[in-house]
């Protein structure tokens, strides 16, 4: 499982003009599921998600989790973000788990992330064409591997 996470002042998802899901400042991740990826993975991707520190404390250093800053969390599937790149001029899709076990994991996923930070976790639509709009606040982006 890999997440590209961005610190955002503010996200949000729609699929048909509909807003879905929408954050304040908090951090988007938008979350691959490979083959193989379980409730192990979800369970640690969860804690990276909440416990990694990308917000300034007092001093301006990164320091502080989503945790730590009571965030707004979005959740986006994102299956191309599994794709492999490794050659030519196509992507594959091989690398990228089944829609049905991806969906299954990405929805623990959220699950969890629910469960541990109830202020505010929001989703957008599996398997759905969602338009993504954000404002990167730094701009801060990390790639995470569960």
């Amino acid at each position: 499982m890999l997440s590209l996470i961005q610190r955002v002042t503010r996200a949000s998802v729609s699929v048909d003009g509909e807003t879905i899901g929408a954050i304040g400042p908090g951090l988007l991740a938008l979350v691959g599921v490979e083959p193989g990826d379980d409730e192990s993975q979800a369970r640690r991707m969860a804690e990276r998600l909440l416990g990694y520190r990308v917000f300034a404390d007092d001093d301006g250093r990164m320091n502080r989790s989503l945790a730590d800053t009571a965030g707004g969390l979005l959740l986006v599937s994102q299956f191309t973000l599994a794709a492999d790149t490794g050659s030519g001029t196509r992507p594959g899709f091989s690398t990228a788990a089944a829609p049905a076990e991806a969906e299954r994991i990405f929805s623990l996923l959220a699950a969890i992330c629910r469960e541990k930070h109830p202020l505010g976790v929001e989703t957008g639509r599996f398997g759905a064409h969602m338009k993504v709009s954000l404002v990167n606040d730094g701009p801060v982006t990390f790639l995470l591997r569960a």
